[in-house]
């Protein structure tokens, strides 16, 4: 599976069935060649084009499983970041 099949599946929280978002960025342990964590953006944000933009970071072992459209995640103690997209670089 690529990363680019994974960013179009919707992320679910497994508790309530709330869909979060998409996969925006992935958390790489470039050392041992794993993935850490999923990074989604989410829903409801435009593109972070006014203000801050909120992230999510999930843990890869809190998703549960990956579907044909959506990966289903547990959502207990997920890291929350607040990240400026309005600068330009």
């Amino acid at each position: 599976m690529t990363i680019s099949e994974l960013q179009v599946k919707d992320i679910v929280a497994i508790e309530d069935g709330k869909k979060l978002g998409y996969i925006t960025d992935l958390e790489i342990d470039v050392d041992r060649g794993y993935i850490v964590a999923i990074i989604i953006s989410l829903r409801g944000k435009m593109f972070g084009l006014f203000g801050k933009d909120e992230e999510m970071i999930i843990p890869w072992n809190h998703i549960v499983t990956i579907g044909a459209d959506v990966i289903l995640v547990r959502t207990e103690n997920p890291r929350m970041t607040h990240t400026s997209r309005t600068e330009l670089e």
